[in-house]
């Protein structure tokens, strides 16, 4: 795709940007926001420590299966008129130098062993290191990853503040200063396979560090978003981000133990929630599921916790929810269980198939899928597990580890060799009609199969 931009300009006052823009990180986030960006007549420089990704834009083709084959071609194709290319991607970060803003999109996960409820942000921090010996003067930094109140200001804004030259004598720059930098937070609101509603069109959230970032990252968006939003600090729109997660994780734990309850007492869960959603006022449905998934949702509840204990307070109700919610898994391992053992099958030499790999429906993300620990669990059990996603061909490694697996395909006859077909995924090219009416037994998390209930009979147990 050629060499990076060699010509750029700075911001031009608070309505207008014409700079160059580095994305660092070309995931689920990063790499929208480049196309974004892009499409705003922006040159983009797309930063990614993975080979693999990088040749694949070079060479047009997107990773990404849910945002179709084409989502790249534009950007490999095209070409500024003194012969540079308008889009490059590369693993060199050093090439953050041709770029008038820096926008960072990469992963903030749980830790390892040992601290899985404690926030890791060596991703972030090894960015900052890469990137601060190569900003130009007058940069604008922005963080896209999520994490908690104070990190832009006082993990990212010292790590760029400082670095080692070559021969490792320490340089400074200031922030908000003269031939310093400007460092900004603005949460991704990526919705990987939303099509209802493109990522422009969603207002976005900023907040800088000073005055002058906060207006500096405002007009960088402004070219390309709809709305901007623009917060009094960097610590707002980090809260924010926050609490458009939590919302969603401590909603999705109460419909979970509603599930459970509504359960024991014989009572259909999903009839009781479209019977509420007819409300118009005070009620907005969430539906019950097998456990959360995601980066954000069985995330953020840990990041805000995390800060929660810090600032020497306890967030009980996040906690509580996060509790419910990945307890989830277990309770679908128990359901298959016992479904199995009401027709004297023990789970131990059950042979299983998991429908479902991703962790929502249509789209081939995998990112914490509640599908793994589920997995696990039965596999724990002594139960053979096998499974089938569409969209998901083969496992590969994610925090958890890598499942080692392989899609199977979905025949008449395949579904009518297993004891037990567990529903984790309700994804639309999965043919649910042949699922109904071959498979042995169906436990179903996602109520995908109602529709075919009254056939099905006791073949089909709801969890």
């Amino acid at each position: 795709m050629g060499a990076a931009p060699t010509s750029a300009t700075g911001p031009g006052g608070a309505g207008a940007w014409a700079g160059a823009v580095a994305v660092v990180g070309l995931g689920y986030v990063g790499l929208p926001l480049a196309r974004l960006m892009f499409d705003a007549g922006a040159s983009v420089i797309g930063i990614d420590t993975d080979p693999a990704k990088v040749d694949d834009l070079r060479a047009g083709r997107c990773y990404l299966r849910h945002l179709g084959d084409g989502f790249v071609r534009p950007m490999s194709a095209a070409w500024g008129r003194a012969g540079e290319a308008r889009f490059c991607a590369t693993t060199d970060a050093a090439a953050v130098r041709h770029a008038e803003a820096v926008i960072v999109c990469v992963p903030t996960p749980l830790g390892g062993p040992g601290h899985e409820t404690e926030p890791d942000l060596s991703y972030v921090e090894g960015t900052c290191r890469a990137i601060s010996p190569h900003l130009r003067p007058g940069a604008l930094v922005v963080l896209e990853s999520t994490s908690y109140p104070g990190t832009t200001r006082r993990v990212a804004g010292p790590l760029l503040e400082r670095w080692a030259g070559p021969g490792g004598q320490e340089h400074t720059r200031v922030c908000g200063q003269p031939g310093g930098f400007y460092l900004a937070f603005s949460p991704e609101r990526v919705d990987p396979g939303r099509t209802d509603i493109g990522l422009g069109d969603v207002p976005k959230l900023v907040g800088g560090v000073d005055a002058q970032s906060g207006a500096r990252a405002e007009a960088l968006y402004r070219r390309a978003f709809a709305r901007v939003v623009g917060v009094s600090s960097a610590e707002v729109a980090e809260a924010a981000k926050l609490l458009e997660n939590v919302f969603r994780a401590v909603n999705i734990a109460l419909v979970n133990e509603m599930k459970l309850v509504l359960e024991a007492m014989g009572i259909d869960v999903w009839e009781v929630i479209a019977a509420a959603a007819t409300k118009p006022y005070g009620f907005m449905p969430f539906y019950p599921g097998p456990g959360w998934g995601g980066h954000c949702i069985p995330i953020d509840p840990f990041y805000l916790a995390y800060a929660a204990r810090r600032a020497g307070v306890q967030s009980r109700f996040v906690e509580l929810a996060g509790q419910i919610n990945a307890q989830m898994p277990a309770v679908v391992v128990g359901a298959v269980a016992g479904a199995l053992g009401v027709r004297g099958v023990g789970l131990g030499g059950a042979r299983v198939l998991v429908l479902g790999l991703a962790y929502k429906p249509d789209i081939d993300d995998v990112r914490e899928s509640p599908a793994h620990p589920i997995i696990d669990g039965l596999r724990r059990g002594g139960a053979a597990v096998w499974y089938h996603d569409p969209h998901v061909p083969r496992t590969h490694r994610q925090r958890r580890g890598d499942l080692g697996m392989e899609s199977v395909a979905l025949t008449a006859r395949e579904l009518a060799g297993y004891d037990a077909v567990v529903v984790v995924t309700a994804h639309r090219a999965i043919d649910w009609a042949l699922v109904a009416r071959h498979a042995r037994l169906v436990i179903d998390t996602r109520d995908a199969l109602r529709p075919w209930a009254q056939e099905m009979g006791d073949r089909l147990v709801r969890a």
